[in-house]
């Protein structure tokens, strides 16, 4: 039954995207503009006030100075694999992450498997285990929606505050190398899809003057890994665009293309897939690891995130607070822009606006889930700020 109903989801999917192309064959026969990026698209101007605000949501990252824990460890009869401890990476790392926390659960042969979370981790690490033939029971307290994977940026990050240099030691590139090639193959299979759970869109980086090379760091900073150089031919670098090329008439401004989920359909891609599949959800939320034993099934994939510094009493877990104000959505705008250490990403589920201009330190240690709208009130401002200053009269002209 659940083959079948998998097939079924298939299908619809494909009469969906036929129906899409037959939508994008009409526009361009009418002379509308296609949407997403591209040549000849023009771009739309995003409305930034903040009384568009109409959400402000907080997520705590877990860091782990050493990395994601992939290890394993005996609870009474049942095996526990270790999957937590991204940083700012865990969708972008979940599928190869996903893939070496699996292969450990399967190791002993084993084909009844326990996945803990709903998050990101959670749910790729399910999805693996099913694709291998395993029947997986996903116990989580919360379902995707309410997790704070949900809350996170949607940008393919494979190394934001992914370790320490120092604590990972000169192995861990490796091993990171692997997750991110793993993880950015996985996702072809999401691209295309009706829905765009996973695309690629344009991001432009506005400069009011040449930028300065980065500054040495502070006392009392961290040493946070960077290995984006080892997958440097992944995705394409930025080029800076000359005057006219873009609608933003800066001094200098960049274009680049970049990997984006839109989370709420991609979540509810994966968990409907999961769902189709013959997997089971048992709401459930656990106090001590002991209780893993308790389990029908003897083989646990551990995917607490942030949880696990309470969960596991792991200390090496520090929260790292990031902060997202949600503007109203745009269909029209389909790109994303940093101006002033100000991120906005046009979603399918809301525009993004993430200010970061407090570098990897910003909110480092901080637990507070409370949203300060105060501060993406602001934030919101400088995109206004962009928008009143640089943005060309002529922005109707088709660019790109």
């Amino acid at each position: 039954m659940g083959q079948t109903r998998l097939s079924e989801l298939h299908r619809r999917r494909l009469l969906q995207g036929s129906a899409a192309l037959g939508l994008s064959g009409l526009s361009a026969c009418a002379g509308l503009p296609s949407p997403g990026p591209g040549a000849g698209t023009p771009l739309a101007p995003l409305r930034a006030r903040p009384d568009r605000l109409f959400d402000v949501t907080v997520c705590l990252r877990p860091f782990r100075a050493a990395g994601p824990r992939l290890d394993t460890e005996q609870i009474g009869d049942a095996l526990v694999v270790h999957n937590y401890g991204h940083g700012g990476s865990g969708w972008s790392l979940s599928w190869g992450s996903s893939t070496i926390a699996v292969q450990k659960a399967l190791a002993g042969g084993a084909r009844d498997i326990a996945v803990l979370g709903c998050g990101a981790l959670g749910l790729t690490s399910a999805t693996l285990a099913q694709r291998a033939g395993a029947r997986v029971t996903i116990y989580a307290r919360d379902l995707l929606p309410q997790t704070r994977s949900a809350r996170a940026t949607g940008s393919w990050t494979p190394d934001s505050r992914i370790a320490l240099a120092s604590a990972a030691g000169p192995a861990f590139g490796d091993l990171w190398e692997q997750m991110a090639r793993t993880s950015f193959k996985t996702y072809r299979q999401y691209l295309g899809l009706p829905g765009r759970p996973v695309e690629w869109t344009d991001r432009y980086y506005v400069y009011d003057e040449t930028p300065e090379p980065e500054p040495a760091a502070q006392p009392g900073a961290l040493d946070f890994g960077s290995y984006r150089d080892r997958i440097a031919d992944l995705t394409p670098r930025a080029q800076r665009l000359a005057p006219g090329e873009s609608p933003f008439q800066a001094p200098r401004v960049e274009r680049s293309t970049e990997l984006m989920f839109n989370i709420a359909d991609y979540g509810h891609t994966l968990m409907s897939d999961f769902l189709l599949a013959g997997g089971r959800v048992v709401r459930r939320e656990f106090h001590h690891p002991s209780e893993f034993a308790t389990l029908p099934e003897k083989v646990v994939i551990n995917c607490p995130g942030y949880a696990a510094r309470e969960l596991w009493g792991d200390t090496s877990v520090v929260p790292v607070r990031g902060q997202i104000g949600w503007l109203i959505p745009q269909a029209e705008v389909n790109y994303g822009v940093v101006y002033h250490g100000v991120l906005m990403l046009a979603r399918r589920d809301g525009v993004v606006i993430q200010d970061f201009s407090g570098g990897d330190m910003q909110g480092y240690g901080d637990t507070d889930e409370t949203p300060r709208r105060a501060d993406s009130e602001r934030a919101v401002g400088v995109i206004a700020d962009l928008y009143a200053s640089h943005w060309a009269a002529a922005s109707r002209r088709r660019v790109g």
